[in-house]
């Protein structure tokens, strides 16, 4: 019994920094996302983008993406340059900072005629934006999965996504406009940056609820939320130390940052990079 479509794993990828792929540290998570474009000729039409955090992306000139040959062959790593020869960034964001997500265009062609497996989100039919959680009823207490590589777990040689699994802590707050974030009781790392948050589907709900048919892409990992505490010098009651421990919240951003993210890219292309079918011969 699957809960999770397996072609959801398959859009996920590890993204590393390092100028050499002996060098090479993975450091966060991302994922492939199809923005759907128009239907032409009874095929549907995307823009495929990589999602990760803006942090990532920051102060980077490249960074490397791990994928999976579709034969048995050890995963091969691709280098993907952030700004182009006037030191001009790649990648977009959302104008308002505390929307901390980036996109950049992929070229999934290349991926495919490499023999590469992947997939990616489709805007359409795979995605949960806010209107949609509120209209599928999603609250407190459903269950939803973590997909990514935290602590630079890649699997080996070749890539396999850890999956971690919660309740919705919080969200309503989000659903309200009044928070950016909402929240997953479950724990995430360092390197589960940027890695997508999926609802588990539920056949069984509460009289007056709705149950999951689906499993929707429904955010993006932000980082987990901090405990603090103060040690406290005896002799002068001054602050001392601070020790910062993972609370076991995890901080998800919905993916309406991640989509406005890419409206932002589409205004200032006059002319969109050449979308993809989802049929793969085309």
């Amino acid at each position: 019994m699957a809960l999770i479509p397996s072609f959801f794993l398959d859009c996920v990828v590890a993204i590393g920094i390092g100028n050499t792929p002996e060098e090479l540290k993975w450091i966060a998570s991302g994922f492939l996302y199809g923005h759907f474009m128009e239907k032409k000729e009874q095929q549907d039409f995307y823009l495929v983008y990589l999602v990760t955090n803006r942090h990532v992306f920051e102060e980077k000139r490249h960074i490397f993406l791990r994928f999976n040959p579709l034969t048995k062959e050890k995963a091969r790593e691709y280098k993907l340059d952030l700004v182009d020869k006037n030191d001009l960034p790649l990648w977009y964001s959302c104008s308002d900072v505390e929307k901390d997500v980036a996109v950049t265009v992929i070229n999934v062609r290349k991926l495919r005629e490499e023999g590469i497996q992947f997939a990616y989100f489709h805007s359409d039919k795979h995605v949960s934006d806010i209107n949609k959680l509120k209209e599928l009823g999603i609250t407190e207490g459903d269950y939803a999965y973590l997909l990514g590589f935290p602590m630079g777990l890649i699997g080996g040689e070749r890539n396999f996504v850890i999956v971690r699994g919660g309740s919705i802590a919080r969200i309503r707050d989000t659903l309200q406009g009044a928070s950016k974030d909402f929240l997953i009781d479950a724990f995430v790392f360092p390197g589960n940056s940027g890695g997508p948050a999926v609802s588990k589907p539920e056949a069984l709900a509460i009289t007056g609820t709705k149950s999951q048919k689906s499993a929707y892409l429904i955010g993006i990992v932000r980082s987990y939320v901090a405990y603090e505490d103060i040690a406290i010098s005896m002799q002068t009651q001054r602050p001392r130390v601070i020790f910062e421990e993972n609370s076991g919240l995890a901080a998800i951003q919905p993916i309406d940052f991640v989509q406005e993210a890419i409206q932002e890219h589409l205004k200032l292309q006059k002319r969109p990079e050449e979308t993809v079918s989802e049929n793969p011969s085309q």
